[in-house]
């Protein structure tokens, strides 16, 4: 039986390549975006089978709306795909709050309640989530530490939500995309306005990978679209799916970094609670 989507920031990236794919294999598609003028190039390829949808994530109200109309127009909705986002570089001294606020707008608190907001509809389909999360979720680095965090928190929102909505007939799948190529280090990410010279060595680095890796990323759209989707059609499908061997090795090397820390101190960190009292008889 077809599926019927909902994706958030569809217009183009991952959210647009997970469209198509749904699209080509007779899914229902509501695409959604702030503007939807942006959504006419692949409206306009699947007439009958789209919605086009003004859904704005830090306005619940422009949410509900959305998700109300195609639950309607096709009767029921399958799939909830949180991809909404952005990010900005900078070291955590030079991002200003103005610039990180409204980050945390759109990749945390816009992404809490259009869960909120989808979960009754999910319910009724038991359906699945799919939380666009990042490599940088887990394993960060210089002058990604903000953006990162918001990502880390679409981790622990996700892990949670998946450990209560499973027993309810809702799945969760999170997707940490390393470097793929689209417009995310182009339109959906900014610098820092502030740049200190003490951070050159260090946070500075990612600014100037970000200028030179976009629209070269390693990482096909397409393959992990293909990936996603099957992920939502496989009951089995694990709850991560790190996309890409850079996500895969920096992940790894995140792991084996924490399991070091561990190691080195555990006989302290772990040696912490109350002795327990000697019991005389």
């Amino acid at each position: 039986m077809p599926k019927s989507w909902l994706i958030t920031g569809c217009s183009s990236g991952l959210g647009a390549a997970i469209a198509e794919e749904a699209l080509a294999r007779g899914d229902r598609v509501a695409l959604t975006a702030r503007d939807t003028e942006k959504l006419t190039r692949i409206a306009a390829r699947y007439p009958s089978t789209t919605l086009s949808l003004h859904l704005d994530v830090t306005v619940p109200g422009s949410v509900a709306a959305a998700i109300a109309t195609a639950e309607q127009a096709f009767g029921q909705l399958d799939v909830f795909v949180n991809n909404a986002g952005y990010g900005v570089i900078g070291a955590v001294e030079e991002v200003s709050p103005e610039e990180y606020r409204q980050m945390f707008e759109t990749n945390v608190f816009g992404l809490i309640e259009a869960t909120r907001l989808a979960l009754p509809a999910l319910r009724r389909s038991h359906g699945t989530f799919v939380n666009m999360s990042s490599g940088s979720g887990i394993a960060t680095r210089a002058g990604f530490g903000l953006y990162s965090s918001t990502k880390f928190a679409v981790e622990a929102i996700s892990e949670a939500l998946a450990l209560e909505v499973r027993p309810l007939g809702v799945r969760v799948v999170i997707v940490e995309p390393g470097a793929f190529r689209t417009d995310f280090l182009g339109r959906s990410m900014t610098i820092a306005a502030t740049r200190l010279p003490i951070y050159d060595e260090t946070a500075g680095g990612m600014r100037t990978l970000s200028e030179s890796m976009s629209g070269s990323q390693p990482g096909d759209p397409v393959r992990a679209a293909k990936v996603i989707v099957a992920a939502v059609d496989d009951e089995a499908a694990p709850l991560r799916l790190p996309l890409g061997p850079d996500a895969h090795r920096n992940i790894k090397a995140k792991l084996d970094w924490v399991s070091a820390d561990m190691a080195a101190w555990g006989d302290r960190t772990a040696a912490t609670s109350f002795e327990q009292l000697e019991v005389k008889t």
